[in-house]
């Protein structure tokens, strides 16, 4: 696993915490949340596919 893909989640939840906040002081509590699951949307495909290429590895390790 490489620790540019730590660094991009850990900028996505920045910036995702930033809007966050931006969006829920002006009163859109709405797009507030819509911005939190867009942003854990992302991430979670971020996830799936480096989970993909672990199984991946490990059918080959075992030679499945």
């Amino acid at each position: 696993m490489d620790v540019d893909l730590i660094f991009k989640i850990a900028a996505i939840g920045i910036l995702v915490a930033v809007l966050n906040q931006l969006l829920i002081r002006s009163g859109r509590e709405e797009q507030a949340m819509m911005t939190t699951l867009a942003g854990l949307i992302v991430v979670l495909t971020m996830l799936i596919t480096q989970i993909s290429t672990l199984f991946d590895t490990i059918k080959s390790v075992f030679g499945l």
